[in-house]
C-alpha cells in the first residue's frame, strides 16, 4: 500500500503532470524487485528456506513451474498482503529469467501505477481535498517511515541470514 499511497499524493499534487507519476514508482518498484530478485539469486534454492517458510516456498515454486511468466504478471499486480518479497526472492533463487522478469515485473507495475494515477486524475479534487487534513498528512507520513523502516530492517535481516557461516 506504501506504494499506492505515495502515487496517489503525487498524482493528486502534480494535476495535469499526473502521467510522469507511474514511470517514476515503476523505477523505484522495480529497482526494489531487482534488489530482493538478487538476495534470491544469491541466497540460492538451497538457501531459500532460512528467508521464505516452506510451506509458501513449495506452493510458490510449484505456480511458478506451472505458469512461469503469468505468475509473475498476476504477482506484480497483486495488493498487499500478497507475499510479494517471497515470490521475488523465489524467482530469483529459481533462476527465472531476468530480462523477462524485468520486463513483465515493470510492465505490470506500470499498470498497476497508471491506473491508480488515472484514477486520481479522475476523482482527484476530493481526494485532494482529503488528503490536505493534518490528520491523514500525519498517517501518511508515519506510513510511509515505518515502510521505509522496515524495508531498512528486513534487509539487514536479510544480510545477515543470507551470509555464509562461519564455524
Amino acid at each position: 500500500m506504501g506504494l499506492d499511497a505515495l502515487v496517489i499524493v503525487l498524482a493528486t499534487k502534480f494535476g495535469e503532470l499526473f502521467w510522469i507519476v507511474p514511470p517514476l514508482v515503476t523505477s523505484a518498484s522495480l529497482l526494489g524487485a531487482a534488489l530482493t530478485y538478487w538476495v534470491g539469486q544469491t541466497a540460492g534454492y538451497a538457501g531459500l528456506p532460512r528467508l521464505v517458510p516452506v510451506h509458501q516456498l513449495e506452493r510458490m515454486k510449484a505456480r511458478l513451474d506451472a505458469t512461469g511468466v503469468g505468475a509473475l504478471a498476476i504477482a506484480a499486480l497483486m495488493p498487499p498482503p500478497f507475499p510479494l518479497t517471497a515470490f521475488l526472492l523465489t524467482c530469483g533463487a529459481l533462476e527465472f529469467d531476468r530480462r523477462r522478469f524485468v520486463v513483465v515485473f515493470g510492465l505490470m507495475r506500470m499498470i498497476r501505477y497508471g491506473t491508480v494515477a488515472l484514477l486520481v486524475r479522475h476523482f482527484g479534487d476530493g481526494v485532494l481535498h482529503m488528503l490536505e487534513t493534518e490528520g491523514v498528512q500525519a498517517a501518511v507520513t508515519t506510513s510511509i517511515w515505518i515502510t521505509v523502516m522496515a524495508a531498512v530492517a528486513f534487509g539487514v535481516v536479510l544480510w545477515f541470514r543470507t551470509r555464509p557461516q562461519t564455524a
